[in-house]
């Protein structure tokens, strides 16, 4: 399969040359995924997903277009290739679409990331079978309903399997191949007229490793059974203790603004802060995609670019956007990567239990519940669940309060980081403690 798409992308790029064009990227790629669900007794879905597709990157008398297909049949794409190329030369142009720089695509890194499990490819002698997949999720959902209060829960499993290749008119090839596995459940249960629900879904590259489903499957009933009584506080000013699994939904949302597209757009809060102290001494932020069975681990980018580690934040201080080869030529900044990879936190050395014992008084959120944040500039507000911490514990549950403030504020009262991040994500964040935040309430 590897080889058919890396010739397929090689054809297209010929294609795309003897019609006219003066450069051209084509990417293909394949992809398969399996689901299993499970629902309240009995099996809810089996889905299983097989795609193939290739797309096309022109650059024509200086216009661009990017086209797909999912009939890779040569005749038939030498036919796709050369109606494009006669579209893209209707398109206006634009003097800052071109091919990515050959000179970016040198020094790819030769590190073994890892990302496959022999055991989840396609022709996989080990795979799961049928009914050890519908075995695995019963446990999940057994384990999930495992209290009489418990209305309803459901259990699934995925697991993919994706290869992909890229070439380009100006000398880069290149292949990726991935696995995933990820399973979970979901529960409702009763309190009084109330029905709190909760989730627990994990994952990796890799099927060794995980929790199994009993474990998972518990911790789901445990997280809906926690929420029982949960109310609006009073308002107040506290301490804030962000559980990891929702810091990235936290501080993920600067990154928008770290993009060179928002910056040239002029809607980044952040356009002019390079260099400048941003955020408190704690944080410190680096994008590495480097990181072997990292789930956003890459020795390329999007736009062919070699991967290699940077610095986001260092002490608090912004050192680097995250710039691509279009938004970088409007603004005359060099390429860095378009996109973020593995986002790591530099580590304190206590978990979330640790720091709450430390911290004594204050809100744990373990939730956000929906609200919003403006690029621009810097303003948010986020609706909260989760739970009073008194004496150094987790107490009451809480629900439906808010916090509102400003980015540029909120990173300079963020006081201790936590040694825990969630490992299946690519966003590694740990548990954070903020000082001094206002929460609305009654």
């Amino acid at each position: 399969m590897r080889d058919e798409l890396l010739q397929r992308a090689q054809d297209a790029v010929a294609m795309g040359l003897a019609a006219g064009a003066d450069d051209v990227v084509a990417s293909a790629g394949w992809g398969r995924s399996l689901e299993f669900q499970w629902r309240d007794d009995k099996v809810e879905k089996v889905q299983e997903n097989t795609s193939k597709a290739l797309r096309v990157a022109l650059y024509v008398d200086g216009r661009f277009s990017s086209h797909g297909t999912n009939d890779l049949d040569p005749e038939r794409l030498k036919h796709f290739v050369g109606e494009a190329v006669a579209l893209t030369r209707a398109i206006e142009p634009d003097p800052f679409r071109k091919i990515t720089p050959a000179e970016l695509y040198a020094n790819r890194p030769e590190t073994e990331l890892d990302l496959v499990d022999p055991n989840l490819t396609v022709d996989a002698t080990d795979a799961m079978t049928r009914e050890q997949r519908l075995d695995w999720i019963q446990r999940l959902h057994d384990a999930a309903h495992a209290d009489e209060s418990v209305i309803s829960a459901t259990s699934g499993m995925m697991d993919s399997h994706s290869l992909s290749a890229r070439v380009t008119s100006n000398g880069f090839e290149g292949t990726m191949e991935r696995t995933s596995l990820w399973f979970g459940a979901e529960c409702t249960i009763q309190d009084g007229e109330k029905r709190p629900e909760a989730w627990r879904w994990i994952g990796g590259l890799h099927r060794d490793g995980l929790q199994g489903p009993e474990e998972v499957g518990a911790e789901c009933l445990r997280r809906a059974l926690s929420r029982r009584g949960q109310r609006k506080a009073e308002s107040r000013k506290a301490t804030m203790i962000v559980d990891p699994e929702s810091g990235a939904g936290l501080i993920g949302r600067i990154f928008g603004a770290l993009s060179a597209g928002a910056i040239q757009q002029k809607r980044s809060f952040l356009a002019d802060k390079k260099g400048q102290q941003i955020a408190s001494k704690v944080l410190t932020l680096t994008d590495d995609p480097l990181i072997p069975r990292g789930m956003g681990s890459r020795l390329y980018d999007g736009e062919g670019i070699s991967s290699k580690r940077r610095t986001i934040l260092n002490e608090g201080v912004l050192e680097s956007f995250f710039v691509d080869t279009y938004y970088g030529r409007k603004l005359g900044w060099e390429p860095t990567s378009g996109s973020a990879s593995n986002i790591l936190f530099e580590h304190g050395d206590k978990d979330r239990d640790g720091l709450i014992a430390d911290v004594g008084e204050g809100i744990l959120v373990t939730n956000w519940l929906g609200g919003n944040a403006n690029s621009t500039t810097g303003d948010f507000s986020f609706g909260m669940r989760g739970h009073l911490i008194e004496n150094g514990q987790i107490g009451d549950p809480v629900s439906e309060m808010n916090v509102t403030g400003n980015y540029l504020d909120l990173l300079q009262r963020l006081v201790t980081v936590g040694n825990d991040p969630v490992p299946w994500s690519a966003f590694r964040c740990p548990t954070l403690v903020f000082d001094g935040i206002e929460f609305s309430g009654l």
